[in-house]
């Protein structure tokens, strides 16, 4: 499966797993910064021109309201798009493994 957008930008990973609940902007800022041990930090802007970006494509979608604030939640087309990233992250991974056990010999 081809896709523009693919392969995800660290930044659109993080935003994808942390809408696995829904979460307005202002809460997947900080639950990236938690989840990524505070080495992602992410201006509203690049949330925001992200969050609009992947619901044109219906990765996420709003789910509400809290208060004033949009929630938004990720889809089932958005999970299709991590496991298609999941996929070739671990094909990566295995790769790095295999190249160890060459050394060994």
């Amino acid at each position: 499966m081809k896709h523009k957008l693919l392969p995800l930008s660290e930044t659109m990973h993080y935003i994808l797993l942390a809408l696995r609940e829904p979460l307005h902007g202002y809460a997947v800022m900080q639950k990236i910064e938690e989840i990524s041990n505070g080495t992602v930090i992410l201006a509203a802007g690049t949330l925001y021109g992200a969050i609009e970006n992947m619901s044109k494509h219906e990765w996420i979608e709003p789910v509400g309201n809290s208060g004033r604030r949009k929630m938004y939640m990720i889809t089932a087309e958005g999970r299709r798009i991590l496991q298609v990233e999941q996929d070739r992250l671990l094909h990566i991974l295995s790769l790095y493994e295999g190249s160890e056990s060459d050394e060994e010999g």
